[in-house]
């Protein structure tokens, strides 16, 4: 079979017709939704000589691409790419030689780590197809057909926890495909479930192209077991292995010297298990070069790069998804880097007929004149700035810099000034000022406000008690924020001109935001079981209300200015396994939107990123990308 003129023959006609639909599907915006996206700004493909050697692009036309994949013939290569919109996550094929780039799968989905059969007759990829969550798919190339493998009536967890499937990787003989999956695991934050963030349990799990066969084949109670691949024999699957808390490190670069994982193959048909790999590191992407020679990715440290179970010597390079081509001469890996930033107002894929998705830097909110205020993040000032929605007279109002602040812990976005708010006339921006974060257990932060034209800046609590994340009551004569200490937590409310600060709260709540009439307050609450909801109040305390109740957790909620409620939220799941990740926090995280009862609740972003803070703008009032 001449595979490459084969695909491209498919290509032109079904996947032709799937790119169209998705672009009349995507056009006639009506308005513009800005939000935040934690992702790398660069992502490309490279290839080298197996010691190094030889580096080059991978693609001569290359774009945004990632998770590069040799067929087992190493003939094609099978690649992510969002060059069809940031963070819209489709597939495509190469020649081996970097040319004939075509779409292979083409959705509004996530569709990712696609991987071709040894007889290149099919491919098997993960996607957010029918529902939202990371399933396994299977492509039929010859007649354009998928087949979904997990997620079915047949093969799928219980209700409520996490059921998704990941990095699939085909047998030699074709028969099975490997994979990684947290089905039937709880929901847990990282510090042994006291934190926001989720970490991952993985197990190793196989199952046949039909949809038949599922079986587990290896797992660990506490242990994340991930991208498992086929010895060339087919009798063993290898995979890294570390404690399933070492998951929150290891996409966190303040964590990731200090986590450590192995490199393990068990036997499919027995069990056996041989751990190739002792000591220290963060080990990943494991593949069999030869039945007894591994290679595998060492993250993090001065160490980082390629090693080996052999005496081969090792590659010291920053890199991400390795893969050695089957003749094991040559290596396609990507490179990626959070630098340049991503710029203000970029346009980023919108799953939503009706509106245009832009980036935008963290915290940003509108006043009643038209303004947007923001923290400038990105760049390392966490500094208060204002702009028109143009992105035009964009000014700081407020350097966080100047003002005793540790400025190595202002630059990594752990301190600084968070939450910036607008009150009613426009005239002053109330926001918190110091240390953020796991920080707040032991340093201070403060309420603080400022006039929009940088003046009277001033301090409204005294720091005694950690302080932040204020919002403006409709009228302008209240600020509701939350306090944080050993003894004291939950919200507070501050009269502006007695001064005088009352309790509202006195849970483990966070993130309070005014609506728009004044008449309720929205923010999280961590309950007695540890997951976080989003709740909502009326300013005299009553009439507490509970929003969500998934297992999952949901937070950084806010308010629309037609009175919906939107926030970031994680019942879909993981999109990814989640050590593969680099400097991000909850990478699972979605967009939702829901009626303030909390009835209509909608997915609004289906990326493989952390997307959260958004802030919908008025009809008309549609920026330029700057």
């Amino acid at each position: 079979m001449d595979r490459r003129n084969f695909l491209g023959g498919m290509l032109a006609g079904t996947v032709v017709a799937q790119a169209s639909a998705v672009m009349a599907a995507t056009g006639g915006k009506k308005a513009v939704m800005l939000m935040n996206r934690i992702a790398p700004s660069v992502s490309e493909l490279f290839i080298a000589d197996i010691d190094g050697g030889n580096e080059r692009k991978f693609l001569a036309d290359s774009a945004y691409d990632y998770n590069p994949m040799f067929s087992p013939l190493g003939d094609l290569v099978v690649f992510t790419s969002e060059r069809n919109g940031d963070g819209q996550s489709d597939i495509f094929v190469a020649k081996s030689d970097g040319t004939g780039v075509r779409p292979l799968v083409v959705t509004p989905s996530v569709d990712d780590a696609g991987v071709l059969s040894p007889d290149g007759s099919k491919l098997a990829f993960v996607s957010t197809r029918n529902g939202y969550r990371a399933n396994l798919w299977v492509l039929d190339i010859a007649s354009g057909k998928v087949r979904q493998l997990t997620g079915t009536k047949e093969v799928r967890g219980k209700d409520g926890l996490p059921d998704c499937y990941f990095r699939p990787a085909w047998s030699p003989d074709g028969q099975w495909i490997a994979f990684s999956s947290d089905r039937d695991t709880p929901w847990r934050g990282h510090h042994d479930g006291r934190g926001w963030e989720h970490t991952q349990e993985l197990s190793i799990y196989v199952i046949k192209a039909d949809g038949s066969g599922f079986r587990q084949v290896a797992t660990k109670l506490g242990f994340c077991l991930g991208s498992p691949k086929w010895s060339p024999d087919g009798r063993r699957v290898v995979f890294y292995e570390m404690t399933t808390e070492d998951t929150w490190g290891a996409r966190r670069p303040e964590y990731t010297g200090k986590v450590h994982s192995q490199i393990v193959s068990v036997d499919v048909a027995t069990g056996d298990r041989v751990e190739h790999t002792t000591g220290n590191g963060l080990k990943l992407t494991p593949q069999f070069l030869s039945n007894s020679e591994i290679g595998y990715l060492i993250k993090g440290t001065q160490e980082e790069g390629l090693a080996y179970t052999s005496d081969r010597p090792r590659l010291k390079r920053f890199l991400r998804a390795p893969h050695w081509s089957p003749d094991g001469k040559s290596i396609l890996y990507e490179k990626t880097s959070f630098n340049p930033i991503r710029p203000l107002f970029k346009p980023l894929y919108s799953w939503d007929k009706d509106w245009e998705y832009r980036h935008v830097d963290v915290f940003p909110l509108m006043s009643r004149d038209g303004w947007i205020v923001f923290t400038e993040k990105q760049l390392g000032e966490s500094a208060v700035l204002i702009m028109r929605p143009d992105g035009s007279e964009k000014r700081m109002v407020f350097d966080s810099r100047n003002r005793g602040l540790d400025a190595d812990r202002v630059r990594k976005g752990l301190a600084g000034a968070f939450q910036p708010c607008w009150s009613p006339d426009g005239e002053w921006i109330a926001f918190g000022l110091g240390y953020w974060f796991a920080q707040r257990d032991r340093e201070t932060a403060a309420i603080w406000r400022v006039r929009r034209d940088g003046s009277g800046a001033e301090q409204l609590t005294d720091g005694s008690i950690h302080s932040g994340f204020p919002s403006y009551s409709a009228d302008g004569k209240e600020i509701v924020f939350r306090v944080w200490s050993e003894k004291e937590k939950g919200l507070r409310i501050l009269n502006l001109e007695t001064r005088q600060i009352r309790v509202l709260t006195e849970g483990y709540d966070n993130l309070p935001g005014w609506s728009p009439d004044g008449k309720r307050i929205v923010f999280t609450r961590k309950g007695a079981d540890g997951n976080f909801d989003i709740y909502t109040i009326r300013p005299d305390g009553s009439d507490l209300f509970r929003a969500t109740t998934h297992g999952s957790s949901d937070g950084h909620a806010v308010w629309s200015n037609d009175g919906r409620i939107l926030w970031s939220g994680s019942q879909h799941g993981f999109r990814d396994e989640a050590p593969l990740y680099d400097n991000t926090f909850q990478q699972y995280g979605q967009i939702y939107v829901m009626n303030a009862d909390g009835t209509d609740k909608k997915i609004v972003t289906d990326s493989k990123w952390e997307d959260s803070m958004p802030l919908y703008l008025p009809t008309g009032a549609v920026p330029q990308p700057r």
